[in-house]
């Protein structure tokens, strides 16, 4: 008897881009934290090798300040898994918790006048939250019917900065912000700017210290 095959479209969902995603994603957690650890290490390294310069330090607070506001704004309005998040600043993108983080990220590597932590964070981000956006939207889509005209309304990252209207479609009404302080603390989105607090005074004192301890080590 002829071994039987699948049937074609059985292949293809095999093969399909939903499969991807959840490979992609598999691989992403399994590299996060060593992805992270990497970076870390780069980030003293490069900090040992010269210390920061105070205007660097200072413009980096223009992106490292609105991403943590950003991250914030967003903690405070999401209810994850519960509704679709679309006020405040899911208003004008449909991550701005990945915006935030990236502005952050941005900000330090601007800090040190890096490219090469530069470089490692941008190919983090697209390792790590490009396969995470993409099984979130399949979430989404799958659980909220309002998904799909919410984004043709609001762009995945970039925000677009226009007058707002609501998913219902009803024009000229104004999404509220929404923002709301237990939800922020549920999130425990203070560490944010708690490990934000942490980078800033590594920046001015790590240096030294490391510089004091191989002193004393000769």
């Amino acid at each position: 008897m002829a071994e039987s095959r699948p049937a074609p479209s059985i292949r293809r969902a095999e093969h399909s881009p939903v499969d991807w995603i959840g490979r992609w994603q598999r691989v992403a957690r399994r590299i996060r934290v060593p992805l992270g650890f990497a970076t870390a290490g780069l980030y003293v390294f490069e900090l040992w090798r010269h210390a920061p310069r105070p205007a660097a330090v200072a413009w980096s607070l223009a992106l490292v300040v609105p991403g943590l506001w950003l991250r914030g704004y967003a903690a405070g309005t999401v209810k994850k898994n519960r509704e679709l998040a679309t006020t405040g600043p899911y208003a004008f993108t449909r991550n701005p918790l990945y915006l935030g983080s990236m502005l952050i990220a941005a900000g330090f590597a601007l800090a040190l006048l890096s490219w090469a932590v530069a470089l490692v964070l941008a190919l983090g981000f697209l390792v790590i939250y490009v396969p995470v956006i993409a099984a979130e939207e399949r979430y989404l889509r799958a659980n909220f019917p309002a998904f799909d005209e919410y984004c043709r309304r609001v762009p995945r990252l970039i925000p677009r900065f226009v007058t707002l209207r609501s998913v219902s479609g009803e024009p000229g009404r104004a999404t509220p912000p929404g923002f709301c302080l237990p939800l922020y603390l549920r999130h425990r989105e203070y560490n944010a700017a708690l490990g934000a607090a942490l980078l800033y005074l590594c920046l001015f004192f790590l240096q030294p210290a490391l510089g004091a301890l191989l002193h004393r080590a000769q």
